[in-house]
């Protein structure tokens, strides 16, 4: 599993598996926030058991699915996590792309400047040039 991170508060991944929670505790990850839609994939590990994981590592779990487009209150959604979350959190779909696209709406809402977004999505290998005009 790689992660990246994306700001000093927020990492993604692709999908990850109970096995990893422990290691991602051990990195300083206090939360996880799922985005991926229950048996989205054959194989997928359910919400249930990664919330178990977490929950046994002591880590905080949400659910934020995104099977389709990104809506508003998904937006809103993560903003309220990210002025909830009590350390460094992260945020995982298949492969991070959904993930991505959810935080960076959420920190455009929050005031953060496109340009920002953007370089750091990019430098964490995500290219966010198909929604560059959404951010404005």
């Amino acid at each position: 599993m790689t992660v990246y991170e994306l700001d000093d508060d927020v990492s993604v991944a692709g999908q990850i598996r109970p096995e990893d929670v422990p290691g991602l505790a051990a990195r300083g990850i206090a939360m996880i926030v799922n985005n991926r839609p229950e048996g989205e994939e054959a194989g997928q590990p359910s919400g249930d058991e990664i919330e178990a994981a977490a929950r046994a590592a002591g880590l905080q779990y949400r659910e934020i699915p995104i099977g389709g487009g990104i809506d508003p209150d998904q937006i809103v959604s993560l903003c309220a996590v990210l002025e909830d979350a009590d350390g460094p959190m992260l945020m995982y779909c298949r492969s991070g792309t959904r993930s991505t696209y959810l935080w960076a709406f959420a920190r455009r809402r929050q005031g953060w400047e496109s340009d920002e977004i953007i370089a750091r999505a990019g430098k964490a290998g995500y290219d966010l040039t198909a929604i560059r005009a959404m951010l404005r």
